[in-house]
């Protein structure tokens, strides 16, 4: 029989309470310990004030956005917490993850339109109000919606929210805290990101800013055949200046095909060309785009340059780079999350280096006094980037134990620095010889570490450590040219031969890897890190015995201290 249909007085609600289980309600309302706090179970009461013969219950997790519903007959059996789906929070949505309006959640995708460059217009879209005509059904549906609408307005005033740290800067130690490697670009095992991690991004997203590395290797190569085939220090070689000139037209065709894909990049995907900018390892390669250019024009055949360039060339190429580093070297004065001992590491080698090489290309253009004036400018910073570096700081995040490649860019400022001062002043004298012997130093104390070297996966940034050991070869080239005697020359033929075969390998990697094996660009997971943790760390053992120890001391000498007393009051009674 149907029901009858309440009357007019009669009382009409719908209640929805928090339900306490069997062990809270003998336990005087304390919560299990394994209970998950963003868990929360709730029952439906029926009209009229009269409980339903089936209750309903429902299980909402606020990490997955998953919902599960179990009936009375299985509560006995436990509510089983579900797992979290393993496939990030990609095209993370409240009412898709929910299952509401038939969508399974399994088959929905990764979201990369949050990356994109418009991609703050459909976020304003998503917070409009339910249109009056949008009848929900089911109270518990509806309920859900609001409370997910008003979080989603929260988060957007405040600022908080996963969606909303995707349009906003992340804080520099966050991206130490959340990732791992030499080049911060490996995902820490208790991290989670914005987008899938089983799913092949867009080539544009898993096109990285370092792969201007390349460029940096191939140009500075062509410095180096250029002063192989015109020094009079290495005229027993014979060097043909024709590989100098195909060098430089290699290296001019990848420069124009890299960044014609970043431009294309900052397009499209401009959030994410400003998460590599706010990257505290990948804001310094932002310099590489013109320090290849001013390598490319320092080398370019005889046969296609004149003996001068002509000044409009460096103020092209030098003066990107000097308003970028009035940013960078801001930040490392001023203070805040992003001062030097913050965020220093090996690769902010590059910020400093192209003051050396715009200094080379200054003196090359007859501007000697702004040459002289970059110099200053690098070299003040070097040392400071150096003593940083070297004496790791405590309040500076550890770089990695392991040994690698990035070390190399020790090599690359006091070797640039030697050349810009010969080439200013005319004459390898006592100061670009410190430097170049610095450079030397650190070279060999590199070089018998080999067995550091290995074990590592290839990747694009292996290139830009192949500068350093260029520019080193080029810096002996000119003290052998001042120094002239057997030894010199035969350092100049094992480190020329280092450089050539350590280019020539990583180009043959890459080609294969980019065009065989089809693994040179994977997911850039880097880039795809949340704004605030969401999962608490475990803190360890011994901390936490630790804590435990001096919580029962402090015990013992209080409980020590009241006894002391009431002896003190009786004896004194």
């Amino acid at each position: 029989m149907k029901p009858a249909s309440p009357k007019p007085g009669d009382s009409h609600f719908v209640d929805i309470h928090e339900v306490l289980h069997e062990g809270d309600e003998e336990g005087g309302g304390e919560e299990k310990p394994n209970r998950p706090p963003s868990v929360r179970q709730f029952r439906i009461r029926g009209f009229g004030g009269q409980r339903s013969g089936v209750s309903f219950s429902r299980q909402v997790s606020l990490e997955t956005g998953e919902a599960a519903s179990s009936s009375k007959a299985n509560k006995d059996e436990g509510i089983k917490v579900l797992p979290r789906s393993g496939r990030s929070f990609g095209g993370f949505d409240s009412a898709k993850r929910l299952n509401v309006g038939g969508i399974d959640a399994g088959e929905k995708k990764g979201d990369f339109s949050m990356f994109r460059t418009k991609s703050s217009l459909s976020k304003q879209n998503s917070l409009l109000p339910i249109k009056k005509g949008d009848n929900r059904s089911d109270p518990m549906e509806h309920w859900l919606g609001q409370r997910n609408n008003n979080d989603q307005n929260s988060n957007h005033v405040n600022g908080g929210g996963d969606h909303d740290s995707v349009h906003n800067g992340v804080p520099a130690g966050r991206y130490f805290a959340a990732l791992t490697g030499p080049e911060l670009d490996q995902v820490k095992d208790y991290e989670d990101i914005l987008l899938p991690k089983d799913e092949l991004w867009p080539f544009l997203l898993r096109f990285p800013i370092g792969c201007f590395g390349i460029c940096l290797g191939l140009s500075s190569q062509a410095v180096l055949w250029r002063a192989l085939a015109t020094s009079p220090a290495t005229q027993f070689l014979h060097v043909t200046p024709f590989i100098n000139l195909i060098l430089w037209l290699l290296a001019i065709a990848v420069l124009f095909s890299v960044s014609i894909t970043y431009i294309l990049k900052c397009i499209f995907y401009f959030e994410a060309v400003r998460r590599e900018y706010f990257h505290p390892v990948r804001v310094n390669f932002f310099f590489a785009p013109w320090v290849v250019c001013m390598f490319l024009a320092i080398g370019a055949p005889p046969m296609l340059s004149p003996e001068k360039l002509h000044p409009a060339i460096w103020c092209v190429f030098m003066g990107p780079y000097f308003f970028l580093e009035l940013k960078i070297y801001g930040q490392w004065l001023s203070g805040g999350k992003r001062r030097l001992c913050k965020v220093a590491n090996p690769s902010s080698h590059l910020s400093v280096v192209g003051n050396f090489v715009g200094a080379i290309l200054a003196a090359r253009v007859g501007w000697l006094e702004a040459a002289k004036f970059l110099w200053a400018v690098g070299f003040a910073h070097y040392l400071v980037v150096f003593v940083t570096l070297y004496q790791r700081l405590p309040t500076s995040e550890a770089l990695p134990k392991e040994l690698h490649p990035v070390y190399s860019m020790f090599i690359a400022a006091p070797s640039a620095a030697s050349i810009a001062w010969e080439t200013i002043y005319g004459e390898f004298d006592g100061l670009s010889r410190t430097c170049y012997f610095i450079a030397l130093f650190l070279y060999v104390s590199l070089v018998v570490r080999v067995k550091f070297f290995t074990g590592f996966r290839f990747s694009v940034a292996w290139w830009s450590y192949t500068f350093p050991m260029t520019t080193a070869s080029v810096a002996t080239i000119k003290y052998a040219e001042h120094v002239p005697c057997i030894p010199s020359k035969v350092l100049v033929l094992i480190l020329s031969f280092m450089s050539t075969t350590m280019v020539l390998m990583l180009f043959v990697s890459t080609l294969l890897h980019g065009f065989v094996w089809r693994t040179l660009f994977p997911n850039d997971l880097a880039i795809a890190i949340t704004k605030k943790r969401l999962v608490r760390d475990k803190k360890p053992l011994k901390s936490s015995f630790r804590r435990w120890t001096k919580q029962a001391l402090n015990k013992h000498n209080s409980g020590n201290k009241d006894s002391g007393d009431e002896k003190e009051s009786s004896t004194h009674k």
